[in-house]
């Protein structure tokens, strides 16, 4: 009998159609993102909305050039009020949702709720922070009745100028002896020059010049096929704990010719600690620190890994 091949998970891994003239990522998605969300108990819907979000984010973060941050945060009137997912160098990621209890049950009970009932009306904000002395960067995305992945789509269309296709995916897989774990994915496609040269992934992500919006690259008969291909992935594909992304990626693109690169590793972290919450506390008033105290102590939650911290009152003297 042979031995069960072990598929890594929790990566990005670049890859490059040259026939076709396109460049991507594949983003897998396990134990990470199952973790991520384990540690707030979110209702299924919140779950899958927020798991797109961190697959997105891996995949944007990971094209960054520099030791920065990448940062998702969507900011509307819906049920899930607000979702963020952080990237850091070299591939440390969190996140958290806010929602609404009884609007989210509400949604459940009238039926599968859409990922665009769930965000509502508002924004998506993406940004690139390079560090305290440089200049951090910002697309704004509005979100009116869309999912993640159609704004996406708005985000590369007018702050990158650059021809982008992307595919998202999450869900939760039973198996046996094991049970239910969250597992996502994703891949994005960007189209290159018809002259070639280096790769259109552009560093600064920044929003172009207001006289240059709308303004689109001309689209080829190759981006038309990439696109087109793009589109017949399905979900389970990207979900599939025994699909290797070499794999999936072969599927798609063996006709054309597809080149696999090195993949970056991925994994939950979280920079909170006691003496930064404690350093926190200390920047309010002594006032402030008052009104905080329940039971003869200051308490504190990490929203992104849910971490509790308490204080005395006069830990925060001095």
């Amino acid at each position: 009998m042979s031995a069960a091949i072990d598929i890594p998970d929790d990566l990005v891994e670049p890859f490059e159609v040259k026939s076709l003239g396109v460049r991507g990522r594949i983003v897998r998605l396990g134990p990470m993102v199952d973790q991520i969300l384990r540690l707030h108990d979110y209702p299924a819907p919140v779950s899958l909305l927020l798991a797109e979000a961190v697959a997105l984010t891996a995949m944007l973060g990971s094209s960054l050039k520099f030791e920065g941050k990448f940062i998702l945060q969507s900011r509307t009137d819906g049920p899930v009020d607000m979702l963020v997912a952080h990237w850091e160098t070299p591939g440390r990621m969190r996140a958290y949702a806010r929602f609404d209890k009884a609007m989210v049950a509400e949604l459940v009970a009238k039926g599968h709720p859409t990922p665009a009932a769930l965000l509502g009306k508002g924004y998506l904000a993406m940004t690139v922070d390079q560090g305290a002395d440089m200049e951090r960067y910002q697309g704004i995305v509005p979100l009116d009745g869309i999912s993640l992945e159609e704004a996406a789509h708005t985000y590369f269309r007018q702050s990158e100028q650059i021809p982008t296709s992307v595919r998202l995916a999450a869900g939760p897989l039973i198996s046996r002896g094991i049970g239910e774990q969250w597992r996502a994915g994703g891949i994005l496609i960007q189209h290159l020059p018809s002259e070639g040269g280096p790769s259109p992934i552009r560093e600064d992500q920044g929003d172009v010049p207001e006289h240059l919006a709308g303004e689109q690259p001309p689209e080829d008969d190759r981006w038309v096929e990439a696109r087109f291909l793009l589109e017949t992935v399905e979900d389970h594909e990207l979900l599939d704990p025994a699909l290797e992304p070499e794999r999936l990626l072969y599927r798609l693109f063996h006709e054309q010719g597809v080149t696999a690169y090195p993949p970056s590793d991925l994994e939950r972290h979280c920079s909170c600690s006691r003496e930064r919450v404690s350093t926190m506390l200390k920047g309010f008033t002594a006032e402030e620190r008052a009104d905080m105290v329940e039971n003869g102590q200051i308490g504190v939650t990490c929203e992104f890994c849910s971490a509790h911290y308490e204080f005395k009152p006069d830990e925060m003297a001095g």
